[in-house]
């Protein structure tokens, strides 16, 4: 038995943050870091069942095509991933009245679509680039056991080596997205790429304002990075811990992110909403 202070439901019957009850949830789920763009991806639906908000998590579950969706915001972060993704988890395979696991486990696909910043040339602002493996700058999945099961060990001792790596305290780790669900979302038309997930927007990214930087040509090192032709192709800031958390708990998931910025040529698009339309769209067909 789970214990109150370990999974703690509301009086309604809910999860905690999301404040979602189980029946409420589908197994296809599109996530977006805005509560806003939540409205624009249940927008497309034929029909909507709920509509539940509760601090930076919108969620609406309906129908597309004959497809049951829930789409939900997570905001910010890894850390924000860490809640939604243990939450939606124990939605689907903890059973609330007894607070046990329950004997048949529930598999989710979970879509996450955001934006991005491009560190190569071949991902200019505009382009989708689908997380194939995520760099985590975040250090989230180091908290849960049998993390090294899921981890590309000699991808992660390549970036020390590559990156020159000198922020103590902090190393970073490689996930793999589900394999099966990059290939039913990307297609032949969508970069499969490399993305670090950063715990920060400004320093942890390379953006310097008034605070000067651990590490000044970390950003440089990042994108002359190779290891056995593969690049590094954008800054984000959930993906590692979305697939690596997943990949732990047997779901299967992938974060896509549209480019609104061009970190080598200091681009910026912010009238971007109408990129990520297309790429919602995309997802909603394909998931």
């Amino acid at each position: 038995m789970i214990a109150p202070s370990e999974l703690i439901i509301n009086p309604d019957g809910s999860c905690f943050h999301l404040h979602l009850k189980p029946e409420q949830l589908a197994d296809k789920i599109i996530m977006v870091g805005d509560p806003d763009r939540v409205n624009t991806v249940a927008s497309y639906f034929d029909t909507k069942e709920c509509e539940v908000s509760s601090r930076e998590f919108h969620t609406i579950t309906g129908t597309y095509k004959g497809k049951r969706i829930t789409t939900l915001s997570h905001g910010i972060g890894t850390d924000n991933i860490d809640i939604v993704l243990n939450e939606l988890d124990a939605l689907a395979n903890i059973d609330f009245a007894s607070r046990t696991i329950k004997p048949e486990f529930r598999q989710l696909t979970m879509v996450r679509v955001g934006t991005s910043g491009g560190l190569q040339p071949f991902v200019p602002v505009g382009t989708y680039v689908a997380a194939g493996k995520s760099i985590g700058f975040d250090g989230v999945l180091y908290f849960y056991a049998d993390s090294a099961n899921v981890r590309d060990k000699a991808f992660e001792a390549e970036l020390l080596k590559q990156l020159e790596w000198k922020l103590s305290g902090i190393q970073p780790y490689v996930v793999s997205a589900d394999s099966s669900l990059i290939e039913q979302i990307t297609q032949d038309d969508i970069i499969r790429g490399v993305t670090i997930a950063a715990n920060g927007f400004y320093g942890p990214q390379g953006r310097q304002l008034r605070l000067p930087l651990a590490d000044s040509e970390l950003n440089r090192k990042i994108e002359a990075f190779d290891f056995n032709g593969s690049r590094i192709t954008n800054f984000e800031m959930e993906s590692s811990s979305l697939a690596g958390l997943s990949a732990l708990m047997g779901h299967r998931a992938m974060t896509v992110c549209c480019i609104i910025a061009g970190r080598v040529a200091k681009e910026m698009n912010t009238e971007y909403k109408g990129s990520m339309t297309g790429l919602i769209e995309t997802v909603l067909d394909r998931i």
